[in-house]
Formats: structure tokens, C-alpha cells, sequence
């Protein structure tokens, strides 16, 4: 039997690691930086881009292997883009992603307080990144936009899933089958162009 190629899947978030395993071709065999006992880099990167390719980096000098790599995040029109780069730090520095969305929701509501036209937009943003054995690396970046919902619902996916609603649709990435949000979100986005340039 031919021996599947490799790909480490650069992230240690379950969420992501179970997307990026669903869109891959089965015709890797996808590892997880766990499995070397690699702990994750320090984002330094002021973009989702910048840093997606410092993680690519990061998790082929330790391991050798091809790597894919995710940064992403929810960025709110009236909070100035926040959280963004800092979607996961915020959910640590919060308490949880639980307490996180709690605490976005009043953000949001103290700034559209007393507004006439309240704004609720929002959009999420994933740059990939793909590190091949002895290639230059590629990158991408997918954008969804929508509008956060005024309570957190649906009990599907992960992150911010549960505030976020994507335009065209009534309902929040939470309360979507994970295979449709899969198939529709900005890392499916930012993963179709990744593969116009390469197969994987």
C-alpha cells in the first residue's frame, strides 16, 4: 500500500483542526502539532496573514512536515474590527468563548446605544497558510460578512459561531449543520482559493 503524504494541521484549536481535516483531500494524512507535543507559537503578527505564514513557519522548522496553518477571527464594524487578531486572546483573557460573546453583546449594545441606525455588522476573516516540504509557502485569505446576532444561539460549531449570522441567512453559524457552515465559511472561503494554486 502507497504511504499517504502528510500534512500538520498548524493549530491547536479542536474546532479548526476538525474544519481544516474536513476540507483536505483524504489522500493526506493529517497530524496534529499535539502529536509532536509542540506548544503554540506567540502571534506576533499584526494580521490575520501575517500571522498564519509566522505559524506555517513555525510548525515546519519543528517538524519538517507540510503544514497548513489557520489565523482567523470575528472582526465588529463598530467596535473598530475587534476583536479580530485578538478573537482568541479575548475569549482567555474573558474567561471562555461563553463569557466572551457575553461580554462583545454589551460592548455592542452600549455603543449603539441612544443610535437611531444601530449597527450590528460584522464579518469573519481566516488567512491560510501552506508550507509545502521544500516549496515556498502560499497564502490566503477568505472573508464572510454578516451581522452578530443579540444573543448567542445554536449549540454547532465553536468560537463565535453562536453570535455570528452571515448575510443571506436568518440563522447563526451555531445553529447551522456543521457540514453546510463548513462548506460556506471564511475558512472554506480562503481554503477554495488556496486550492485554485495548489491541490491538496
Amino acid at each position: 500500500m502507497k504511504k499517504k503524504n502528510e500534512i500538520l494541521i498548524g493549530t491547536h484549536n479542536p474546532g479548526k483542526f476538525k474544519e481544516l481535516s474536513f476540507l483536505i483531500s483524504n489522500k493526506y494524512k493529517k497530524i496534529s502539532p499535539s502529536s509532536f507535543k509542540i506548544p503554540p507559537p506567540r502571534e506576533t503578527g499584526k494580521t490575520f496573514l501575517a500571522n498564519s505564514k509566522l505559524k506555517a513557519n513555525y510548525f515546519y522548522k519543528r517538524t519538517r512536515k507540510n503544514v497548513i496553518s489557520d489565523d482567523s477571527g470575528l472582526c465588529i464594524n463598530c467596535l473598530q474590527g475587534r476583536p479580530g487578531i485578538y478573537s482568541a486572546r479575548w475569549a482567555k483573557k474573558y474567561g471562555g468563548f461563553k463569557k466572551a460573546m457575553n461580554k462583545i453583546l454589551k460592548m455592542v449594545e452600549f455603543k449603539n446605544r441612544n443610535k437611531k441606525n444601530k449597527n450590528f455588522k460584522a464579518k469573519f476573516v481566516c488567512s491560510l497558510t501552506l508550507k509545502k516540504n521544500k516549496g515556498k509557502s502560499i497564502s490566503t485569505i477568505g472573508t464572510i460578512y454578516g451581522r452578530l446576532s443579540k444573543k448567542a444561539k445554536g449549540q454547532n460549531g465553536f468560537g463565535y459561531d453562536p453570535i455570528f449570522i452571515p448575510n443571506k441567512h436568518n440563522v447563526t453559524f451555531g445553529e447551522m449543520l456543521k457540514k453546510k457552515k463548513i462548506l460556506m465559511d471564511h475558512r472554506f472561503v480562503a481554503f477554495k482559493k488556496l486550492r485554485k494554486k495548489i491541490k491538496i
